[in-house]
């Protein structure tokens, strides 16, 4: 009995699936790096709020106006721009700011976005990238296609946010439409402003001080993770922002109380950054703790090297174990 011949396939046919499930394969990986770096930025701000950093807001120690509860709240309202698929560096920083200023009512994680924002448009654009080399390279060419709408975006951010200390500046004034890309206004800032010079720098101090977690397996989003951090967890955050500290001048303490009272804050880090590596930590000694009291009573706030800890941990989050 002769059956009917099965019909044969259209190569062409074949040959059009192929790429379609290519994209489908590439876009669940976009979005699951995706979900894993807003779930690391999330923890991130979380442990900053979690663990004393002296002088800065914490659960033990609010200060400067300001709870812990104002920064997860801006955390969790800021997480959904910043991690917007398809927007550019700019528009994520202009549209956290706004969500930020929702529900806290005031500036509290502007430096956060400017930092952050590279970094969740190179894990959308290199999900793969998930070494800290493989990052940094990812990062560098989110920095190098910055352009004049970037500027645009992230200038009506930083005006809206008015962040302390904020003077005028001699060349693309925030307050002013700016005429070039972000990362050349950011280089004319990069002397006076440690979070420019990540930005002209590839965020190369930001590697700098993370590598050693990473390289140590540390990780933000394990299941162990989760909560109140361990003991092990709080001394790294710890030994993060005293390394940050004790190496560059806190621009936002420049800005409000000059180069002098900077440094006297720094040589104090770097003093107590060496105790904590004799003793393992510094997050329960009392000293420690009234150094943070007195640093908010003189309202000195090392803000900028808080939003350079989240930073850091947000990219040892995205290299590190999961």
């Amino acid at each position: 009995m002769n059956l009917p011949s099965r019909p044969k396939a259209d190569p062409g046919l074949r040959r059009k699936q192929v790429p379609a499930k290519t994209a489908n394969l590439a876009l669940a990986r976009q979005r699951r790096a995706t979900a894993r770096a807003r779930e690391c930025f999330l923890r991130a701000c979380a442990l900053d709020v979690a663990v004393r950093k002296p002088g800065n807001v914490s659960w033990e120690s609010p200060g400067h106006g300001m709870g812990a509860e104002m920064f997860i709240a801006s955390a969790q309202a800021a997480a959904t721009a910043l991690f917007q698929p398809g927007l550019r560096v700019g528009a994520r920083v202009e549209a956290a700011v706004a969500a930020t200023w929702a529900v806290a009512g005031c500036n509290t994680n502007l430096g956060i976005l400017l930092l952050c924002a590279p970094i969740a448009v190179a894990v959308q654009r290199h999900p793969e990238a998930a070494t800290a080399d493989a990052l940094k390279l990812a990062i560098g060419e989110v920095l190098a296609d910055l352009d004049l709408a970037d500027a645009q975006a992230a200038f009506r951010a930083i005006a809206r946010a008015r962040p302390g200390g904020l003077g005028r500046a001699p060349s693309q004034d925030v307050r002013d439409p700016p005429s070039v890309d972000l990362r050349a206004a950011m280089t004319l800032a990069a002397p006076r402003d440690s979070i420019a010079r990540q930005y002209r720098d590839g965020f190369a101090d930001l590697f700098d001080a993370v590598t050693p977690a990473i390289d140590a397996g540390f990780s933000l989003i394990s299941p162990r993770a989760t909560g109140r951090p361990d003991a092990g967890t709080v001394a790294t955050v710890q030994r993060l922002y005293l390394w940050l500290l004790s190496r560059f001048a806190d621009s936002h303490i420049v800005r409000n109380h000059g180069d002098a009272v900077a440094h006297i804050v720094m040589t104090a880090a770097q003093d107590w950054r060496l105790r904590a590596q004799r003793q393992g930590g510094a997050g329960a000694c009392p000293e420690f703790a009234a150094w943070d009291a007195s640093l908010k009573a003189a309202h000195i706030n090392p803000g900028t090297t808080a939003d350079l800890t989240v930073a850091a941990l947000l990219i040892a989050g995205v290299c590190g174990p999961s």
